[in-house]
């Protein structure tokens, strides 16, 4: 059995013990032995990321985008091979796991370019012979937490745009997907970025996770995981004055009015709720359904569930994955059982068995539910989608909004006036309208409002905001 070392200072380190990768739409199946760190050696990162940043941060622009370009370039090339193992050790369907290859390869292309693009402003001063220099600089040691539910889109674009502004880095994969983190490692130590300015520590959160928030040496933090985590790290870093981004929570509401055109609303529902195994934090778990369309987009949705293939990952034809591990499942199951106690109608979400051992739930549709069912305030983070029924738009936009959360919000509607007032009135940061509303372009800001979102926006431009920090510089000409 293969094992896999922690990269550190631009050498592969063996971690202070190793876990096993496992597939979980085969549970015989290992992919490898993965290092676990301790805090010394994530300690030992960020030292390494501290004395590196110096030199990265005078490095120019034309270094940062050959480095972006090459990984990109090289995910690109290599998109089958990777995009096979994204699915062999998460679980998504193979077209979606390479899919998400190439999104991650393209965001690297599109830092690259950023990378060139940093900008600023020379600006008159109010006083005589003054000149104003308004720029930006990278803001230091960046540590990156990553989740496991997109193991290289999300990596891709918290490592790139850090790299591409000047920072270093120190990144920690998520436990149950190593594999394809340790693949960005790997393609990035055969670059020209120099030792230490790129550090992969596996390991767990109690030791690596928290060594990155409580060191003073790591200047910033981007997070992407459950709220409750989310929600310390923004504490710790807070009290010693870090930067901070998180991405946390989601209780996405999908909104499907009577005008709605019903082969749209069905496919939106069916994609945001289900596909990835609704292991999305946009996924759309709320559907609010108008009552004048509501039995008939009940009906519509149970009958393309009775389609939907569920099998191993990478068997051709596979609609739905396994969920990611026991665990998952479990807490999936329980809250399918919940909401039938509190009197909501269940369709499918039970375990299923299939030829290899796995992780396998038949989507679940839940009906009849209120508001108030635990069902509708909680994140399940599974194939699980429950039905509200509704009078009107009005309804259906109160009941949106009614939750902690505000990260993606969608429409159905054939009407101009209900989708122009639902993308103004949605408490959301992103709003999709006859569209599924998990499935984001990388080229634009990503995240939330509420409790879904702390800090500055992910992706597209939006990113630097975070990845740089501002300085304005005066000069007397005399």
């Amino acid at each position: 059995m293969k094992t896999f070392d922690n990269y550190i200072n631009g050498e592969w380190v063996a971690g202070a013990s190793t876990l096993p990768n496992i597939n979980p739409s085969d549970t015989s199946d290992v992919i490898g032995m993965y290092a676990q760190a301790d805090e010394a050696q994530a300690l030992a990162a960020i030292a390494a990321a501290r004395a590196a940043f110096p030199g990265w941060m005078g490095a120019t622009p034309q270094q940062r985008f050959d480095v972006l370009d090459a990984v990109g370039s090289e995910i690109l090339a290599r998109k089958d091979e990777i995009g096979r193992m994204l699915s062999r050790e998460e679980g998504k369907t193979l077209p979606e796991g390479i899919g998400e290859t190439v999104r991650a390869a393209m965001i690297f292309k599109f830092f690259a370019g950023e990378a060139l693009r940093v900008g600023g402003e020379v600006v008159p001063s109010v006083r005589p012979g003054v000149g104003v220099e308004v720029f930006r600089q990278p803001i230091g040691v960046v540590g990156l937490i990553a989740p496991w539910n997109f193991p290289i889109a999300i990596p891709a674009w918290k490592i790139a745009p850090a790299l591409a502004f000047g920072n270093c880095v120190v990144f920690k994969p998520a436990e149950l997907v190593p594999a394809s983190s340790w693949a960005i490692a790997e393609i990035i130590s055969r670059t020209a970025l120099p030792k230490g300015v790129f550090n992969l520590v596996m390991g767990p959160g109690r030791s690596v996770g928290n060594a990155f928030v409580n060191s003073p040496d790591v200047d910033a933090i981007s997070f992407t995981g459950s709220v409750a985590t989310g929600r310390r790290i923004i504490a710790s870093c807070a009290a010693r004055g870090a930067k901070v981004q998180c991405e946390m929570g989601g209780k996405n509401p999908l909104v499907v009015i009577d005008d709605a055109d019903l082969g749209v609303a069905v496919n939106a529902a069916v994609q945001s709720a289900y596909f990835s195994t609704g292991q999305r934090c946009t996924a759309s778990s709320r559907v609010i359904v108008t009552e004048g369309i509501h039995d008939r987009f009940v009906a519509a949705v149970i009958d393309k569930i009775k389609t939907l293939k569920v099998d191993n990952a990478l068997t051709a034809g596979t609609d739905i994955g396994p969920v990611v591990d026991e665990t998952q499942l479990a807490g999936n199951l329980k809250y399918v059982g919940i909401a039938a106690q509190e009197g909501g109608t269940v369709f499918g979400g039970e375990r299923l068995e299939r030829s290899a051992k796995g992780f396998y739930q038949q989507p679940a549709l839940i009906t009849n539910t209120t508001a108030a069912m635990t069902i509708n305030r909680e994140e399940v983070f599974g194939p699980v989608a429950s039905v509200v029924r509704v009078k009107d738009y009005a309804e259906a936009l109160h009941m949106a909004n009614d939750t902690e959360f505000g990260l993606s919000s969608g429409i159905c509607t054939t009407s101009l006036k209900y989708a122009t007032h639902f993308k103004q009135q949605a408490q959301a940061g992103m709003v999709m309208v006859n569209l599924p509303t998990a499935g984001v372009d990388y080229h634009v800001p990503f995240g939330g409002r509420k409790g879904s979102s702390y800090g500055p926006r992910e992706q597209g431009t939006y990113a630097r905001e975070f990845y740089t920090t501002v300085k304005t510089a005066y000069t007397f000409a005399g």
